[in-house]
């Protein structure tokens, strides 16, 4: 396994090449998206860069965990082939790019909505790193739904020649999904956001029995979400993403739990 921090050390690969694309802090999540890779592609990138662009608060972008150290060391078992590291002056060598993605309506409702910026940021590196590591595959994890249908979006929309796949969420035994930023929730708040997952899946029930899907949002994952005696999500509403020349869409909203807050409007969004 090769580690470079230069973009010019990347090359370019003669067989399928696969790129997962993380900000450290690797759990089984992102290990299972590099399996992935792994079982289809001739070569395996893995890029590790905190990405300031989707970071609208100075704060969190502070104390966003960094672990490249044991990222390494959780990367060398699975048969990556190279791992791309590179410092902030690496990737925007003349400061914050000028010239930027936006992500339109899809940056603007759910997780956008709370967090004005973050996926016109986080387009705009995936496209950079696309065009550095020139994949013929890059892999997201499905929890990261509003994420997997922006990039698909902006694949779509720009005609970049990679394919985009989506790998199941993984899970903890309780059922929260797994994030770099659960480490954050309190005993209590990881508690609080077990209602996500739980009311989900009430909600996939009511479909699987039939119901329309705002039946099933007004009865199954009410039932869920409002277990709590003082629930903070006072309705719940279905929206339609626009998904223009997505082929398989992902399952995550909101990404995860220790950084969401809810929607303005109260939507519920997936975990």
């Amino acid at each position: 396994m090769r580690v470079v921090e230069k973009a010019a050390e990347l090359g370019r690969s003669s067989g399928k090449r696969g790129v997962v694309m993380t900000m450290g802090a690797l759990h089984e999540g992102h290990l299972r998206l590099v399996r992935a890779a792994r079982d289809m592609c001739d070569e395996v990138v893995v890029t590790i860069f905190v990405n300031p662009l989707q970071f609208n608060d100075p704060s969190d972008l502070a104390r966003y965990p960094r672990t490249l150290a044991a990222d390494l060391e959780a990367l060398e078992p699975l048969g990556v082939d190279l791992v791309f590291a590179p410092s902030l002056e690496e990737m925007y060598p003349a400061g914050p790019p000028v010239v930027r993605v936006s992500a339109g309506r899809v940056g603007e409702i759910f997780e956008g909505a709370a967090r004005p910026g973050h996926f016109d940021g986080m387009l705009t590196v995936v496209l950079k790193l696309l065009n550095l590591t020139a994949p013929d595959v890059a892999y997201f994890g499905a929890k990261d739904a509003q994420q997997v249908i922006a990039v698909r979006r902006m694949v779509a929309d720009f005609n970049l020649p990679v394919k985009i796949e989506t790998v199941p969420t993984v899970r903890d035994p309780d059922g929260l999904a797994k994030s770099s930023r659960n480490v954050f929730l309190s005993p209590e708040e990881r508690q609080l956001a077990l209602a996500i997952p739980r009311a989900l899946a009430e909600a996939a029930g009511a479909l699987e029995g039939g119901l329309s899907l705002p039946d099933a949002l007004g009865g199954g994952a009410r039932r869920g979400l409002f277990r709590r005696p003082e629930p903070s999500v006072g309705r719940i509403r279905a929206e339609r993403l626009p998904r223009r020349g997505a082929a398989r869409g992902g399952c995550q909203g909101g990404s995860d739990p220790a950084h969401r807050q809810p929607p303005r409007d109260g939507a519920l969004t997936q975990d």
